[in-house]
């Protein structure tokens, strides 16, 4: 299973409610890149953000990550040993179902004294709406989640041609990050 997190699109956060102001936020391109681009730093494809329900990382070798200026796009292989736990399979029946349908990253922003320029607040223009938009300029990014309701709308999960096999399934060779070898994936 890949996914896609586009950059440069609107999240709405809250509607403001009965008395206050819509929020937005929006990451900019290579937000990410900090972390992304270091191979030796860690980090996590998760089931809702839940460290407890964890499907691969870079450290254990199975999640490969490519940051381009549109998106940041991420393939997770899964082991045989994975496929057999409960909350594996509970989520490959969700996903088929259509009840996972997004992705939401799991970051936090760099310390002001590393990175005065990390976010900035602006108004939205005011032919849009009223809200206040938080952009996102650099995050350092430590995990992406499968949800079932995420805040940002464009995002994509993609499953591709899964095939049962003997305890699991075996995805056929297609990939956006080129690769092309027949391998268990989710």
């Amino acid at each position: 299973m890949g996914g896609r997190f586009p950059y440069g699109k609107a999240a709405v956060l809250t509607d403001g409610g009965r008395k206050g102001r819509p929020r937005k936020e929006v990451i900019a391109p290579k937000a990410f890149a900090y972390r992304v681009d270091r191979p030796e730093e860690d980090i996590h494809r998760l089931v809702g953000h839940s460290y407890d329900h964890p499907l691969a990382s870079r450290g254990a070798g199975n999640l490969e990550l490519q940051d381009t200026d549109d998106a940041l796009l991420f393939e997770a292989e899964l082991t045989t040993e994975m496929l057999e736990i409960s909350w594996v399979r509970d989520l490959m029946a969700a996903y088929r179902a259509g009840l996972i349908v997004g992705i939401s990253p799991g970051f936090r922003i760099p310390p002001e004294r590393v990175a005065p320029d990390a976010e900035k607040v602006v108004e939205e223009d005011p032919k849009l709406g009223m809200a206040l938009i938080r952009w996102i300029y650099q995050a350092l990014l430590y995990e992406i989640s499968l949800v079932t309701r995420p805040a940002y709308p464009d995002t994509q999960v993609e499953a591709r041609n899964w095939t049962p096999t003997e305890g699991g399934v075996l995805m056929p060779p297609a990939s956006n990050l080129g690769r092309s070898l027949n391998r268990w994936r989710l």
